[in-house]
């Protein structure tokens, strides 16, 4: 995994949008290969209960940019302290169907045990970037959604989890831009805007 690409990138921005959040891709290093850590969301949660995330949320008075945003929610979110994390770059911003504007940050943070926020995590997810990138993991279909029309969805089955959603297509966009993998060209089917997820 090469992140030295994007301190380079330029990402698309958002410029409309009625809130503002952030995330935090970490990438960990264990046993000599690439990593990213994601959050399980807890299932008392209103929005997404048990989706795979990264740590992230919505911007804050405190904050004063959508950096701060993404470094203090993983701090309060897995125990990640800000200043043992390296930004290294960004990726395109994400709008959602809930009119946020999600712009994710990519930050390189030391392997050692994160503590989840039980009232916003149910668990903390340290996937490997090999698993990720194997093909026998992923898939995406095409489906008619209400905000976007015509949309893809990525899915990536790895260590018995499910990462897909807008998370999904944050992946596939840091592993095109920082490995040799991309996603297919052709998705595996289409199907009907209420069909069944596989997940």
């Amino acid at each position: 995994m090469d992140l030295s690409g994007l301190r380079r990138y330029t990402p698309e921005t958002v410029t409309r949008a009625r809130r503002e959040a952030a995330v935090l891709a970490p990438v960990l290093e264990r046993d000599g290969e690439a990593h990213l850590l994601f959050t399980k969301r807890a299932a008392h949660l209103g929005r997404h209960p048990g989706q795979m995330s990264f740590p992230g949320g919505g911007r804050e008075p405190v904050d004063r940019s959508l950096t701060d945003t993404a470094l203090r929610e993983a701090s309060e979110e897995v125990g990640m302290r800000a200043e043992e994390v390296d930004v290294v770059g960004r990726l395109d911003d994400t709008r959602t169907s809930s009119d946020y504007r999600i712009r994710p940050f990519v930050g390189v943070a030391p392997d050692r045990e994160y503590v989840p926020d039980e009232s916003e995590v149910a668990e903390v997810a340290v996937l490997p970037v090999s698993g990720l990138t194997d093909p026998a993991n992923y898939e995406s279909e095409r489906r008619d959604h209400p905000t976007y029309g015509l949309h893809r969805i990525h899915f990536f089955h790895v260590d018995g989890y499910t990462v897909w959603g807008a998370t999904g297509g944050m992946v596939v966009q840091l592993l095109e831009r920082t490995t040799e993998w991309r996603a297919p060209e052709e998705v595996d089917r289409e199907v009907e805007a209420d069909a069944e997820l596989p997940i």
